[in-house]
């Protein structure tokens, strides 16, 4: 047996299709249940990142934080140091490139710059000193 409809009352339903100036009921918005039936059937979705029960934080399902900046791994030519890295020696000799590049003036960068995260750092949480029962 099919569950039954809320409706209105034959009195509300009367007043309401005199007021409405026509039949309310006459064209419902869902009544091709053959075409498109109410009931769907649960999605069948595959298995991610975000179905784990322990360590799915919030924070980790972004994706801006997945992704890093790319890493020089070699370099034909020299990189001039900037600013107050000019100080440094930010270039270091490679030494398992050298049969590529048998000169001495070539250069492997160090990615010394950790990658950006989007947002401010979060403040350290603190539990509030004015109720005593907490």
């Amino acid at each position: 047996t099919a569950a039954k409809m809320a409706t209105a009352t034959r009195l509300v339903q009367r007043l309401r299709n005199f007021l409405a100036g026509r039949d309310l009921q006459a064209k419902l918005q869902l009544r091709y249940e053959e075409i498109a039936k109410r009931t769907q059937p649960p999605p069948r979705l595959p298995v991610g990142p975000s179905h784990k029960f322990a360590d799915n934080y919030y924070c980790s399902r972004d994706g801006r934080r997945e992704s890093l900046p790319p890493v020089v791994v070699a370099a034909a030519h020299r990189i001039l140091p900037a600013g107050a890295q000019a100080g440094r020696e930010s270039v270091t000799k490679a030494s398992s490139l050298s049969f590529l590049y048998p000169s001495s003036d070539t250069a492997v960068t160090t990615a010394g710059k950790k990658p950006v995260t989007p947002g401010p750092p979060l403040r350290k949480w603190e539990i509030s000193k004015d109720e005593p029962y907490l």
